[in-house]
């Protein structure tokens, strides 16, 4: 059954929707995350049910990274993705909290070519789950923010959060 719930955050609404999971804490794993006004952002569909409570878990990490109190999340995902998807999102997640790394960075871990950045930009720009898997934290080889599908406003908040922008 898929549930949906909306929370405030300091970036805005953030709409959550998972799967119910018999082993994810909370009962639930989380298939999106979209923030109000994303790019591609998902919708809620006719028949998801709404459940707040199904998120308590999630929600409570999500304040605490918030808070600054939280730098990486336990939190099961719902597989999607094609393969090269899901070793982009992998590397996307070895990016520390208040680090950066550029496209082609995240193409070389990947073991892609550097004619293969472009697609590891659109793999990185099709991540469900923003803020909790960080493509914010993924930047310009010139240290430029570039495209986030929440803005590049969010991105400059979230990594402004998470200290990786003090130098800049």
């Amino acid at each position: 059954m898929t549930v949906y719930a909306t929370i405030d955050s300091p970036v805005g609404a953030l709409l959550l929707v998972g799967e119910e999971s018999a082993t994810a804490k909370g009962g639930t794993a989380l298939a999106s995350l979209s923030l109000t006004g994303q790019k591609g952002g998902v919708v809620v569909q006719d028949g998801w049910r709404r459940d707040p409570d199904a998120f308590e878990e999630i929600g409570n990490q999500l304040r605490s990274y918030f808070g600054g109190l939280l730098t990486h999340f336990e939190i099961e995902y719902v597989d999607s993705g094609t393969e090269f998807q899901r070793r982009v999102w992998q590397a996307l997640e070895e990016i520390p909290y208040g680090g950066t790394a550029s496209y082609g960075e995240i193409a070389r871990r990947v073991g892609t070519s550097a004619v293969g950045v472009r697609a590891v930009g659109t793999a990185i720009g099709r991540n469900p789950l923003l803020v909790v898997r960080p493509c914010h934290r993924v930047i310009g080889a010139d240290g430029a923010l570039r495209g986030y599908a929440g803005g590049i406003e969010r991105k400059r908040r979230l990594l402004g959060l998470e200290g990786a922008l003090a130098a800049s």
